[in-house]
């Protein structure tokens, strides 16, 4: 009983979300990320959702390393000089691929309640259990979706649908390349959550997606700001393809 007491309240961490993304959730956002939390832990007792369920590294790994992700579209920053590409207004519908517990699709729509938040994955109970959470948290902003990328790309429904798509913890960084850029837009991005990053990473995904209209566009670097974790984010653009022209 004391254990469940101890893990029941999510630390708030005002200043530290204001002093690393230049954001911090308001009260509601607060309350929805404190439910959040109370669900994941409350699924997990009999769902593999995830081993993280400390509070305070929950904090870390599932709410702020899902929004660092994102974090040029929140707010404050995405009319930043630092930022000028972005075009955060045009960012509006999203998908998370191979979702899992929600991360970091359901942090996102939370901070950003203007997206409209696709989580898929290809796991029925977790997409079930995802279908309580979402009503749970009076989310509406946020729609399920059962199915592999790959089979649901096909379809005119998702096919260069998307604005965004964000990929954690889903696999090597080609497959989710190959993953992503069939679903986005031209012009479209795609955030890669990975830990550590290497140069001959980066080359062996260029050369992967270069056939699909891809380009790797910038890698951030960061650590977390608690336990100093390594992380890097990897931005894909999904650019127009130039076709050559015929020869008259």
């Amino acid at each position: 009983m004391i254990n469940e007491i101890k893990i029941s309240v999510l630390p708030q961490m005002n200043e530290l979300w204001q002093k690393t993304l230049n954001w911090q959730p308001d009260e509601s956002q607060q309350q929805l990320f404190q439910r959040l939390y109370e669900l994941i832990v409350e699924g997990n007792r009999s769902l593999n959702l995830t081993r993280i369920t400390e509070p305070m590294e929950f904090w870390e790994k599932h709410l702020w390393d899902s929004l660092r992700g994102i974090a040029r579209l929140l707010p404050a920053n995405h009319n930043s000089a630092e930022n000028p590409e972005v075009a955060a207004e045009s960012v509006q519908k999203v998908i998370d691929i191979g979702t899992g517990g929600g991360f970091p699709g359901l942090p996102i729509a939370i901070a950003l309640p203007q997206l409209s938040v696709t989580l898929l994955d290809s796991t029925r109970k977790k997409i079930d259990f995802l279908e309580t959470v979402l009503p749970s948290l009076g989310i509406e902003n946020a729609a399920t979706l059962l199915g592999r990328a790959d089979e649901i790309a096909r379809g005119p429904q998702h096919k260069q649908a998307y604005d965004l798509a964000v990929l954690r913890a889903v696999g090597a960084a080609p497959l989710c390349a190959k993953s992503a850029l069939p679903l986005l837009k031209n012009g479209g991005l795609a955030v890669l959550y990975r830990g550590n990053w290497t140069v001959e990473e980066e080359t062996e995904l260029q050369r992967a997606i270069e056939h699909l209209g891809g380009t790797v566009e910038s890698v951030e670097a960061f650590t977390t700001p608690t336990s100093q974790g390594a992380r890097h984010c990897v931005y894909l653009r999904k650019v127009v393809q130039q076709f050559e022209r015929p020869v008259r």
